[in-house]
C-alpha cells in the first residue's frame, strides 16, 4: 500500500471489483485477539470493504470505520447489511477523520502501511489521542521481512513495522502482546503467501 502518483485513483479501482479484495472474514490476528473485546466503542481505520468492523460489529460492539474509497465503503454496507449489523461508516482521508478526543475504547488498525514515517507519526497521534485511557489499540501490519516474500503490502522498507518502532511509536502503553511472526495469510487476492507480520495489542496507561 505504497504512496501513488493518485492513490485515491488506485484503490477505486482495485475496490471496484465485484469480490472482495481482502475476503469477507476478518484479518486473523484481529480474530485471535477476541477475548480482548468487552462492550465499548470501537474505531476501525482504513477499513477498506468493510471485513474487520463487521466482525467487530458482530461482537456487540457500537463500531465507527472509515476509508478514503467510496467504492470500498460501499461494500462494507453491503458486508454489513448482509451480517446484520449496524455501523457508521464515513468515507474520509486520516487527515480529514473527524477525530475526537478520548472517544474510543478501541482503535483497530489492520495493514494501513499507506504512509511514510512522516505521516505515520501523524496517524499514531490521532489514534491515540481518540482512545480512551484505559482503551486497547490493535494492530496488525507487515514487519520488515516482507520485503523478502512480497505477498502483500509495500515495497518501501520504511513503511514497514518491527518492535522497536511499535514501542518509539506507543511511549505511554503496556504492551499486552507485541510479536514478530512468520505466517502463510489468505485474506481475498490482495493477502497470499507466506508472510513477515508483527502484531500489536496495547493498553494507553496516559
Amino acid at each position: 500500500m505504497a504512496e501513488f502518483t493518485n492513490p485515491l485513483d488506485r484503490w477505486e479501482a482495485r475496490f471496484s471489483s465485484e469480490n472482495y479484495l481482502f475476503g469477507e472474514e476478518p484479518n486473523q490476528f484481529l480474530k485471535d485477539q477476541k477475548a480482548y473485546f468487552k462492550n465499548g466503542h470501537a474505531l476501525a481505520i482504513a477499513d477498506g470493504e468493510g471485513r474487520n468492523s463487521v466482525w467487530l460489529a458482530k461482537l456487540g460492539l457500537e463500531v465507527d470505520a472509515f476509508d478514503f474509497s467510496q467504492a470500498a465503503i460501499q461494500k462494507a454496507h453491503n458486508l454489513a447489511q448482509k451480517n446484520h449489523v449496524s455501523i457508521n461508516f464515513t468515507c474520509s482521508s486520516w487527515q480529514d477523520f473527524s477525530w475526537e478526543s478520548e472517544k474510543f475504547d478501541y482503535v483497530v488498525g489492520i495493514f494501513f502501511q499507506f504512509a511514510n514515517p512522516e505521516k505515520r507519526l501523524k496517524i499514531f497521534q490521532k489514534m491515540i489521542q481518540s482512545l480512551k485511557i484505559g482503551g486497547l489499540l490493535i494492530i496488525q501490519g507487515y514487519g520488515k521481512d516482507q520485503l523478502i516474500y512480497k505477498t502483500g503490502g509495500p515495497g518501501e522498507l520504511d513503511h514497514l513495522y518491527d518492535e522497536s518502532l511499535m514501542r518509539d511509536l506507543l511511549p505511554n502503553f503496556e504492551f499486552l502482546e507485541l510479536k514478530t511472526y512468520e505466517a502463510t495469510i489468505s485474506e481475498g487476492t490482495g493477502h497470499v503467501g507466506l508472510s513477515s507480520l508483527v502484531g500489536v495489542v496495547a493498553k494507553k496507561l496516559a
